[in-house]
């Protein structure tokens, strides 16, 4: 029997109106995180970090899907609103795990401190193709414009991920057909780290994939 999505009632409170509700997006990466179950519990990850934590679906998910291992899960998001979001999401959801919000955009002021130890990273990136003006241009579009191609603000972190994961590092990754995910693989195998598609769906006009990388010979 799967895991249970987590409780996300509160989310339609209008305090949280902002804050990007779970979706098929959302629901798919939750099912490619639990298909890889196993390997991650063998993996006895000692720091995840989702970076645009929303409503903390994923993150509450990831702390019961780790239990009972003593796991740091690291949450960050722009959107204050979605800080006090995931931080009452992971309390409706308790697991073994230690939680921590961070209200910042990525891992500002974090990634010095994480460099080369993050064992579990996630991103479901604002991924919808717009012009570059909507990014950031409310805290509600922080969450899903992402300019040229929906690459924007996904292509600021990318250089950033082999610094950031451990030597056994996974890096779970949304994205959409327009954002040129063999593109998005090809950049990151320059760098050791190997990906592939692991999971895809249609949703409505979207065509929805989770992609996953390694360091290689991990």
């Amino acid at each position: 029997m799967g895991l249970p999505t987590p409780d996300t009632r509160h989310i339609s409170r209008p305090e949280y109106a902002s804050v990007y509700e779970p979706a098929e997006d959302t629901y798919l990466l939750l099912d490619a995180l639990e298909n890889d179950r196993t390997e991650l519990q063998k993996q006895q990850p000692t720091i995840c970090v989702e970076i645009g934590s929303g409503s903390g679906c994923v993150a509450a998910f990831l702390g019961q899907l780790l239990d009972p291992l003593p796991t740091l899960i690291i949450s960050t998001d722009i959107n204050p609103a979605a800080v006090d979001a995931t931080m009452e999401t992971v309390a409706r959801n308790p697991s073994r795990a230690v939680f921590l919000q961070c209200r910042t955009r990525f891992l500002q002021s974090l990634d010095s401190r994480l460099r080369g130890s993050i064992d579990i990273l996630v991103f479901n990136p604002p991924y919808v193709v717009t012009p570059t003006a909507e990014i950031d241009s409310t805290d509600e579009a922080s969450a899903w414009a992402g300019g040229k191609h929906g690459r924007e603000v996904l292509d600021q972190l990318l250089p950033q991920i082999p610094q950031l994961l451990s030597p056994s590092g996974r890096f779970y990754l949304v994205v959409i057909e327009q954002n040129k995910p063999d593109d998005i693989i090809q950049a990151l195998s320059v760098h050791g780290l190997s990906g592939e598609r692991i999971l895809s769906r249609k949703a409505g006009r979207e065509h929805l994939s989770i992609l996953r990388f390694i360091f290689n010979g991990a």
